[in-house]
């Protein structure tokens, strides 16, 4: 029984490593020379490392069974913001920041948005808070650059909701690359620039949720 269970956890552990060691050569920037590690999670230790997550708006997140799991704040909360001047950072949607992100970086991850069908909006990510927002429709995915600067939009790839999706972002001065379970655009122009940033915003749709299973983060050269 012993000589078993030593058997089955040798075969969990060289599983485990290969399939991190598929990961990390499936990731091959195309921005960078180098990458030099900065922060990877797979959520197994059951916490959030808040040094490098901040929870935002009160929202509620927790580690459930090796996923990082976000839903909106109280209805308490909610209800107080809404009563006051800033009814706008309520908690209706979860959102959280990936913090101690590198001017020039490369983030892979496995996530998904979940809502209903009557919940309205789309999700996002900001890298850098409101300075490049990627927001995920159902016909186009566009980056959004400094609310107001610059706007593209292109068909593909797409995010949709309620599945999962492997999702790899490179950024450098001048370009990101998005990447959607293998399907790549290159998004170019001289306003992309991380200086005096170091987050990336996860915003999911208002009463929906965002469930995060691994990630990794780089510095690249």
């Amino acid at each position: 029984m012993r000589f078993m269970k030593f058997i089955l956890s040798l075969v969990g552990t060289l599983l485990f490593s290969f399939s991190l060691s598929a990961a990390d050569s499936a990731c091959q920037p195309q921005l960078f020379k180098s990458l030099k590690l900065v922060y990877e999670d797979t959520f197994d230790a059951g916490t959030i490392n808040t040094e490098f997550w901040e929870v935002r708006q009160n929202t509620t997140w927790s580690v459930k069974g090796g996923v990082l799991h976000g839903s909106e704040s109280s209805k308490e909360f909610q209800a107080k913001k809404k009563a006051s001047n800033d009814p706008s950072h309520a908690g209706l949607k979860p959102v959280i920041w990936l913090k101690k992100v590198p001017e020039n970086f490369v983030c892979a991850m496995r996530v998904r948005y979940d809502a209903k069908a009557h919940q309205k909006g789309f999700p996002l990510l900001d890298l850098g808070h409101h300075i490049h927002t990627l927001s995920f429709g159902e016909k186009a995915t566009t980056l959004t650059i400094k609310k107001d600067v610059e706007k593209l939009a292109v068909e593909k790839p797409l995010f949709a909701l309620n599945q999962w999706h492997d999702v790899v972002i490179e950024l450098k001065k001048g370009a990101i690359l998005l990447q959607i379970d293998g399907v790549k655009h290159v998004f170019e122009s001289r306003n992309i620039d991380m200086t005096g940033q170091a987050q990336i915003d996860f915003k999911a749709v208002d009463f929906g949720t965002c469930q995060i299973d691994h990630i990794r983060l780089w510095e690249g050269s």
